[in-house]
């Protein structure tokens, strides 16, 4: 169920079959029969009971259709006992590529005449946007018209994070840094954002314009509302777009490019920061310097996704698999097991919170038994790390998030894999640098230290305010 909500939410094309008791006889009554294709129904775009095994080839072509589809998502297919040994004809029905709609030309026009007539224009890359296609047609609608950028968790890497017009990653809905840009923007164009993922930024009306590029019209909720919806295959629409538009002399980024500095300074301001239990900043800085351009990050959910949203910079389209959707506990090792069985030349590393990487903690035979190439990192604090954040800025006591942990490295020698625990920085530089770069399952039960959490609780949204009040002190001056 869980992972059928993951691909659900997270518009990942899954293909989901389970067995069944025999539907057409059976001696033994309703044992062990549930209606799971009912219970599938509302967490799958498709559901369906095989009932005859001559229907296998099209439904079986069907699902996979359904699944890739725009929006992607999961699907289930039941199959009972007494279908599944049937002998059926040998039929193979494939899936013909679809070839998606184009945005109309007024539509496109009316973008351009939005887009030409704003002040301080800003690109929004959110989670439809992270396919290969949609990478360079924005990457070359940035470069052309050198509008500057900010995108989801979903939508990291889509553009290489190193380009000098990218402004943050908006891992909070308000008051960090990049807000203060999204503020001070009179338009917003927003690729491929869904309503699914938290919320990168609340409208308002009358506040300012926001065009949605998408595959689908945008879902209006109290918080996104878009004026203009550009409607087709975002990629081909990036790119008549960009044939539309240059740089603009009307468009004024100077205060972006304040925000910029502000923005690189804070995300890069404890990488140097040796302490131990080590920083969530520091532990960021060690990983991406030791990781390849195309090297795998999968994140499990915690006050760890946070801290890698925001200042771990992305190179590359799905270089950074996390889940702002469904945004469940127990993600990392298994997408990272999947991760490394399609991308098997690539380093593939995980980062897990203690309570997390228990949630499915037995993958690591899985893992181990395929013979894979793998970085564990857990993030030891003996706790639920998020949710104490979450009870402290809601001013609640510290109630029942704290558990004791087994000793991860016997844990992980018992499934056969290798474990370690540093004692210091220095030592779990080396410890990382090579189990990265050598065969086989290596476990890092690594202590943490989250006692900066509260600056995204507090501290943040008062330096987001003082950096307001000095970009509107400027303007008041010219």
């Amino acid at each position: 169920m869980t992972p059928a909500a993951y691909a659900q939410l997270g518009a990942m094309p899954l293909i989901m079959i389970t067995g069944q008791k025999p539907i057409k006889k059976s001696k033994q009554g309703r044992f062990q029969i549930i209606d799971v294709v009912d219970m599938m129904r509302p967490i799958t775009k498709w559901t369906r009971q095989i009932v005859n095994g001559n229907n296998i080839p099209s439904v079986i072509r069907e699902a996979f259709r359904i699944s890739r589809e725009e929006r992607p998502g999961a699907v289930h297919i039941e199959l009972p006992e007494d279908i599944a040994s049937e002998e059926v004809e040998d039929k193979i029905y494939p899936v013909h590529e679809i070839w998606r709609p184009y945005a109309s030309n007024y539509g496109i026009m009316e973008a351009v005449n939005l887009i030409n007539k704003a002040k301080q224009p800003l690109i929004l890359i959110g989670a439809g946007a992270n396919r290969y296609r949609v990478s360079k047609a924005a990457t070359d609608l940035i470069n052309k018209t050198g509008i500057p950028f900010f995108n989801t968790q979903m939508g990291k890497g889509v553009i290489d994070e190193r380009h000098p017009l990218y402004m943050g990653t908006a891992a909070l809905s308000d008051s960090d840094y990049v807000h203060t840009a999204i503020n001070n923007s009179d338009l917003i164009i927003n690729i491929g954002h869904d309503v699914i993922e938290k919320p990168p930024f609340f409208m308002e009306l009358g506040d300012k314009i926001v065009i949605h590029v998408n595959f689908f019209p945008a879902q209006v909720d109290d918080v996104y509302f878009p004026q203009l919806n550009i409607i087709g295959d975002i990629a081909t629409s990036l790119e008549y777009l960009t044939h539309h538009l240059d740089k603009n002399q009307g468009w004024n980024f100077s205060c972006f490019r304040s925000i910029k500095k502000e923005v690189d300074s804070h995300i890069t301001k404890y990488f140097e920061d040796t302490r131990f239990p080590m920083l969530p900043q520091r532990l960021i800085n060690i990983i991406r310097n030791a990781m390849p351009d195309d090297g795998i990050l999968t994140l499990d959910n915690g006050m760890y996704k946070l801290w890698f949203a925001r200042n771990y910079k992305a190179y590359m389209p799905n270089t950074l698999l996390l889940d702002n959707a469904l945004a469940t506990m127990g993600a990392g090792l298994p997408s990272a097991i999947a991760a490394k069985i399609v991308n098997p030349t690539r380093k593939v590393v995980t980062v897990a919170g203690d309570g997390g990487f228990m949630m499915n903690s037995q993958e690591l035979e899985t893992a181990v038994r395929l013979n894979l190439d793998l970085v564990i990192v857990i993030l030891n604090d003996n706790g639920y790390g998020m949710i104490k954040w979450k009870q402290e800025g809601m001013k609640f006591d510290n109630y029942g998030l704290d558990f004791k942990n087994p000793d991860f490295i016997l844990y992980a020698q018992a499934y056969g894999a290798n474990g370690y625990r540093p004692n210091n920085d220095k030592e779990f530089q080396d410890i990382f640098t090579k189990a990265l770069n050598s065969p086989g399952i290596h476990l890092i039960d690594l202590p943490i230290d989250y006692s900066m959490n509260n600056k995204l609780n507090k501290k943040l949204k008062e330096q987001a305010n003082i950096l307001k009040e000095e970009i509107a002190s400027k303007k008041n001056e010219l």
